[in-house]
């Protein structure tokens, strides 16, 4: 047996208590071959002195081993390695005492996802300011209406029963308020079973791209294209195919030359305020879309997560609430109303479709949070909505027009923009003789998303006020002047 004091590995900084430290270091050295059945234990006095513990915590150590069925313990005896235990073949001592079991890649095979953004945000200076990519502004968001309604719904007996309840399509109520709340925002006509309610819009992506794409489909984007789910396409096998998009959004003639030579399975558009141009999708081109459709049978991924903030002309109606022979999938969210953290989107399609997504995502996820999806429900019902879209909207476009006023007097020379007739954010571009990773991380900015391919950046205005969007202006401002 080895000297059991070089077995046990402490770490006193850890937050696992020493004590179970001891366990597990005697259990490996089980596993690895080190203690085999019947090997006898120090007693718990002669093991902590040599470890310079408390008698206690090796006697802690050991009732913990005792009652996994590691080791027995007899009046009088020492604690034994369990004879129920196999003799295993040890392991060189140099691996067991350097290396952990998540130390090491794992190297049985598996799938594997490319361009993965490996970086964690974990330990860093928080800047001043950061500019994200479009959320709304949670100090203005019906949070707090939200989650009171929200507490009201888990004291309720009636709701804490039906809390335990599948629900992989979403709670009745939201689907049947989201029926009448689409069709008046958005001209949507569809019954309950056409509306699967997903976590964020992304699960709405991932779950379409798994039905309609393999190895053998081509997908349409937009270059440059809402990268999640330019990778969500790539990791199904399918081939995704990028066309150019302007001014009046994603480049349809291009689109209708490459069905005249190749077979596309679907197409991925972003109706209101792409991402990241923030662009909107004309209406001709819309029309032009359906007709290329209908002729090349095709599905259409519309994606309309920023639908609902329009500050200068009253939005475009989606693609969905034309005739479309059920060839469009729409996609929604509430993250970009109520504020990231709150997943909550949704999915509207032929009910055959709507079935399939409900049966995969069941897979992955067999129900919903009912408590706040039927919360959120009562809020749309009451009105709630109503009333803070008035208010945040006013405040959002006071906020886009100062920071208009801000670009054009302090930043003018060193960028350009077009500004967008709604949304959350503006996509800027700066001159190429300023490298825009050199603005993605100062020390007092800390900027979501930047294109070093298009050398610009989004600046997502709604979720900062005015002072914090003065501010940013002129920490950019002084950034540009000290590298002219």
């Amino acid at each position: 047996m080895y000297p059991i004091e070089h077995i046990i590995r402490i770490d006193k900084k850890s937050k696992m208590p020493i004590y179970r430290q001891i366990a597990i270091s005697i259990i490996n050295a089980i596993k690895n071959g080190y203690l085999k059945a019947g090997d006898q234990l120090p007693g718990s006095r002669d093991l902590a002195d040599s470890l310079n513990l408390h008698r206690k915590t090796v006697i802690a150590a050991y009732e913990e081993l005792y009652t996994q069925d590691w080791i027995s313990m007899s009046p009088r005896k020492r604690a034994t390695i369990s004879e129920s235990i196999p003799n295993l073949k040890a392991s060189k001592w140099e691996e067991f005492s350097s290396i952990h079991s998540y130390d090491i890649d794992f190297n049985l095979p598996f799938n594997q996802y490319h361009d993965v953004d490996h970086s964690v945000e974990e330990n860093t200076v928080i800047p001043d300011i950061i500019i994200d990519d479009g959320f709304p502004d949670i100090r203005l968001s019906p949070i707090s209406a939200l989650l009171k309604t929200y507490r009201s719904y888990v004291t309720r007996t009636y709701s804490i029963k039906n809390a335990n309840l599948e629900n992989p399509q979403g709670t009745l109520a939201l689907r049947e308020q989201l029926v009448n709340y689409l069709s008046e925002t958005r001209g949507l006509i569809f019954s309950k079973e056409n509306i699967l309610i997903t976590h964020g819009a992304q699960m709405s992506i991932y779950l379409s791209a798994q039905l309609l794409l393999n190895k053998k489909a081509k997908i349409v984007v937009a270059k440059p294209n809402y990268p999640k789910a330019s990778q969500t396409f790539s990791n199904t096998g399918a081939k995704v195919l990028e066309i150019g998009i302007n001014e009046k959004g994603l480049k349809t003639d291009e689109l209708e030359s490459l069905c005249k030579t190749t077979t596309i399975t679907a197409v991925y558009v972003i109706s209101h305020h792409h991402y990241p141009t923030t662009v909107t999708l004309s209406v001709d081109r819309r029309v032009h879309l359906l007709e290329l459709s209908k002729q090349y049978h095709f599905a259409i991924i519309e994606d309309d997560y920023d639908f609902d903030y329009h500050y200068t002309t009253p939005p475009y109606l989606p693609l969905a609430s034309g005739g479309h022979n059920g060839n469009v999938i729409y996609i929604g969210s509430f993250s970009k109303i109520l504020g990231p953290s709150i997943r909550i989107g949704f999915m509207v399609a032929p009910k055959n479709f709507i079935q399939q997504c409900v049966e995969l995502r069941k897979t992955i996820d067999v129900g919903n949070d009912a408590y706040m999806q039927n919360s959120l429900a009562s809020l749309i019902k009451e009105g709630e909505f109503t009333r803070y879209f008035k208010k945040a909207k006013k405040f959002y476009q006071e906020r886009l027009e100062l920071l208009d006023q801000l670009l054009k007097k302090e930043l003018n020379k060193y960028i350009s923009y077009t500004l967008p007739t709604g949304g959350m954010a503006v996509w800027i571009k700066v001159d190429k003789q300023y490298p825009i990773s050199a603005i993605q991380n100062l020390s007092k900015l800390r900027i979501k998303h930047i294109s070093k391919e298009e050398n610009a950046f989004r600046f997502g205005f709604a979720s900062l006020n005015e002072r914090e969007i003065l501010q940013a202006i002129h920490i950019l401002k002084d950034h540009f002047i000290k590298h002219q």
